[in-house]
């Protein structure tokens, strides 16, 4: 993979909204719809993949109304439709790093 549109300055909280949404972007338009979805401080993360969906990204909100709100904005904004698939279960992954002076 070549590019990367990965955004994490929106912070997940665990009583929030939080869905998944894949997308099917022509790589002609990949940038323009990658900077539009990434223009959303509702958009946790945006990753591209090597896949038939290739752009894949989180919303996350305080609610649900606020999610659809903002699928809405991208569609209209990108022309592609926002599949939202919600999220059912966290998990909690732990990384401890030994520090070396």
């Amino acid at each position: 993979m070549g590019r990367s549109s990965r955004r994490s300055d929106c912070r997940e909280r665990a009583d929030s909204a939080g869905h998944v949404s894949p997308h099917r972007v022509p790589q002609a338009d990949f940038d323009r719809v990658a900077q539009a979805v990434n223009a959303l401080p509702e958009v946790a993360h945006n990753y591209e993949r090597d896949h038939e969906f290739n752009m894949w990204f989180v919303l996350a909100t305080e609610s649900h109304d606020d999610i659809a709100r903002a699928a809405t904005q991208i569609e209209r904004t990108t022309g592609l439709p926002v599949y939202l698939m919600p999220k059912r279960e966290e998990f909690f992954v732990g990384l401890n790093l030994a520090a070396h002076a």
